[in-house]
């Protein structure tokens, strides 16, 4: 499918690695009748997938975690090491939340249930492929509640947390949390400025770039310095270790599943 001059969308170059011919054919149909959607190449394993890879440089990677003979995760590392600008979108039926969580680690940048609608996958896709996560408001929070509950093992080694000295000599109030937090912790979070404090708030509730622009009345660029000083400020690299760290810290609410 080509683009034509007035397509509002930029073309984004798909690689799909599934390891059933079938379920390729009905992703390759679905996507190339998208605007702005082409299906570059198809894998099956994970030796097919880095080759393709490495050959088309696609923009998006569509991942199954199962394989067959191996499991998707394995190869994510590689695959982004051969092509680092590819974007990768784990599409699983696999309901296995460590599973989930592994992927993510190791670079994905979203991830779609299977059982999920088609328009979920083409927009997963478009939000993944402009440098944003994706996971569902229901996986997202059944993801982070298992953080929560690891994390919270540990809380035993962190000193309460009340307050915490501020440059001028008056005392910053921190945020209530169930999670005690370290010292070293509190003192990042006391760096924070109030509007600061409110990109991380909105991260949390799953908004993108323009959308917290729109809700802040500021440009999209003054959101990016936000974020990049809130990253540097508090030692992440990422919106989804934002998210997790801010949950952990009471810096945001986890957010509802919407009804089904």
């Amino acid at each position: 499918m080509k683009l034509t001059p007035h397509s509002p969308y930029q073309l984004i170059r798909i690689l799909l690695v599934d390891d059933q011919a079938i379920v390729r054919e009905g992703l390759r149909m679905l996507l190339e009748n998208q605007a702005g959607m082409r299906v570059v190449s198809e894998a099956s394993t994970c030796k097919q997938a880095l080759e393709a890879v490495q050959r088309e440089q696609p923009d998006v990677i569509l991942l199954d975690l199962d394989l067959g003979a191996s499991m998707g995760s394995d190869c994510l590392t590689s695959l982004l090491a051969a092509s680092p600008q590819s974007r990768i979108l784990v599409l699983t039926g696999v309901c296995d939340l460590s599973l989930h969580q592994t992927a993510i680690r190791k670079g994905a940048m979203g991830l779609v249930q299977k059982i999920e609608a088609a328009e979920v996958l083409v927009k997963a896709i478009r939000q993944v492929h402009s440098g944003e996560v994706w996971l569902g408001t229901t996986l997202m929070t059944r993801l982070l509640n298992e953080l929560w509950q690891k994390n919270s093992q540990l809380s035993a080694e962190f000193q309460p947390a009340e307050t915490a000295p501020s440059s001028s000599g008056t005392n910053t109030t921190l945020p209530q949390t169930e999670i005690p937090i370290p010292q070293d912790e509190m003192v990042k979070i006391a760096l924070l400025t109030e509007r600061e404090h409110e990109v991380v708030k909105l991260i949390g509730e799953g908004l993108r770039n323009q959308q917290i622009a729109d809700r802040l009345c500021i440009s999209i660029i003054t959101v990016r310095h936000h974020l990049s000083s809130i990253f540097s400020k508090l030692g992440l690299s990422d919106r989804f270790e934002l998210a997790i760290y801010a949950y952990r810290y009471g810096l945001a609410s986890i957010p509802s599943p919407k009804p089904s």
